[in-house]
């Protein structure tokens, strides 16, 4: 419980009408949680406006409410504070309510189109390996120690970041390493946390469902950098063309990474097989379990984050030697068929690039690969026959299949993603709209020595069709279909 005239500190506020000093037991922008001693934020989304909902949060006897907007009758019981962005003062006001934990942590934010979830867990991995109490939020799910909590997003709202956060302070924990969205970034979710540091991975086509044009969905990630405070770092992917306007503005210490050129940490790709990677990182060998040039990007941001916290160069790199690959990133396994499986989560143009390039380097002959992929429903459409084109230019064939199709027409999006295949190509293509189906006719199409790559949803287990949430988990799958044909 705490005073509303303690939570509202250092929100910009326009006009109060009612008493500040009250006691607030509970923060939501949902009116339909509202109880007694409730603050209700009435934030405008994307989908629905909180402003519509105050008279529901009045009468289920909400104590203060927070608006951009006075409804036209006021409640004498019920304090009203006007903000020019209620989004923003929810960030504050969530800070506020669980004490500020982001300052008695050492956090680390990571944003980009692609490598999010593996920085942040191989991170989680590494500092809980050198000792230390970590934290993690991510898409996969939320980790304080070693309890772990299901995510709903890559990033979740204000009210539950600093939720989270206060918990990870109460059990001890030290480093936080959090995945941040664009949407995240948009919404000002993380709007009054304090970073001690924030990675740039990469940038690529995503999102341009929400975001209306690249441009904008930059200018998104970049307020990750634009808010850090001068006692920060922004650790920033240099190899990336847009690396550099991340970082202009910061206030933060900038440190660069890359594979190519003069950065503050630099590294080399020595091999590159399926048992893994062999690098030079800052002049020390080190080999790692991870396969493929995007990974030797996610392990230069843990040296670097490692490095940046004070830790000895040599230890991060003993350690880093022996991280897994989070869930459903670049997962593979060898049938009874002498075939190898992947499961990745690639479901943008890019990553599906890099994953299928990093697969061709590892072909070591005539082998064929064999890709299995779709595209989400209600989901920016403009990448689905850009996929379709990269894979059918790099596979040997195509199965293009459903993925999330939620509320669209599964065929429909099949055919966008198709009608990127070149004409030239489209012999190689099949189109399958069962998801299982597509993935029997890989293991089928394949012989001894091929690889099928299973893109786009990696660690989910479900598949989403109409308002259904199906249970599907595509390594599950791929395995049972392999030992049924086994028989």
């Amino acid at each position: 419980m705490k005073l509303l005239r303690e939570i509202i500190y250092g929100v910009s506020i326009l006009e109060i009408k009612g008493n500040t000093n009250i006691a607030i037991e509970k923060l939501t922008f949902d009116s339909r949680q509202v109880q007694n001693l409730s603050l209700f934020v009435a934030v405008v989304g994307s989908k629905s406006d909180g402003h519509d909902f105050i008279s529901n949060a009045e009468n289920a006897g909400v104590s203060a409410i927070i608006c951009e907007t006075f409804p036209e009758n006021l409640k004498e019981d019920v304090t009203y504070i006007k903000v020019p962005d209620s989004s923003s003062a929810l960030g504050l006001i969530a800070s506020n309510f669980y004490d500020n934990p982001s300052e008695k942590l050492q956090l680390i934010g990571i944003t980009g189109t692609n490598g999010k979830t593996t920085c942040a867990t191989i991170l989680y991995d590494l500092f809980r390996l050198l000792g230390f109490k970590t934290g993690l939020i991510s898409t996969i799910n939320i980790r304080v120690l070693h309890k772990t909590y299901p995510s709903t997003h890559t990033t979740p709202n204000a009210i539950r970041i600093n939720e989270v956060l206060h918990e990870m302070v109460s059990t001890g924990c030290t480093h936080v390493f959090m995945e941040v969205s664009s949407h995240a970034l948009d919404q000002n979710r993380i709007h009054g946390l304090k970073f001690k540091i924030a990675v740039f991975t990469n940038i690529s086509r995503d999102h341009l469902d929400y975001h209306n044009t690249f441009d904008e969905y930059i200018s998104c990630k970049k307020k990750l950098f634009d808010n850090l405070f001068d006692d920060a770092f922004a650790i920033i992917n240099y190899d990336d063309k847009h690396g550099e306007i991340m970082g202009a503005n910061t206030c933060a210490k900038i440190i660069s990474f890359g594979l190519k050129g003069n950065t503050n940490v630099s590294s080399k790709v020595l091999e590159n097989d399926i048992s893994g990677l062999t690098l030079e990182i800052n002049g020390h060998e080190m080999t790692s379990r991870l396969v493929g040039r995007f990974n030797a990007y996610n392990l230069l941001v843990a040296f670097a984050v490692g490095k940046y916290l004070g830790q000895d160069e040599l230890s991060l790199l003993t350690i880093l030697s022996s991280v897994k690959a989070p869930q459903g990133r670049f997962e593979y396994f060898l049938s009874d068929h002498k075939i190898t499986a992947v499961i990745d989560y690639a479901h943008t143009p890019d990553a599906l690039e890099n994953v299928l390039k990093t697969l061709l380097d590892l072909k070591k002959g005539t082998e064929k690969l064999i890709t299995v992929f779709g595209c989400g429903g209600n989901r920016d459409k403009g990448k689905r026959p850009l996929m379709g084109e990269i894979a059918s230019r790099l596979s040997d064939q195509v199965l293009i299949t459903s993925d999330n199709p939620r509320d669209e027409d599964p065929d429909s999006i099949i055919n966008e993603i198709y009608h990127g295949v070149p004409s030239v190509l489209k012999e190689k293509v099949f189109t399958v709209t069962d998801r299982m189906e597509a993935i029997e006719m890989a293991c089928k199409m394949a012989s001894a020595g091929d690889v099928i790559l299973i893109a786009g949803k990696g660690h989910e287990n479900y598949q989403i069709i109409g308002n259904e949430s199906l249970h599907f988990d595509d390594m599950e799958n791929t395995i049972h279909i392999f030992k049924k044909l086994k028989k």
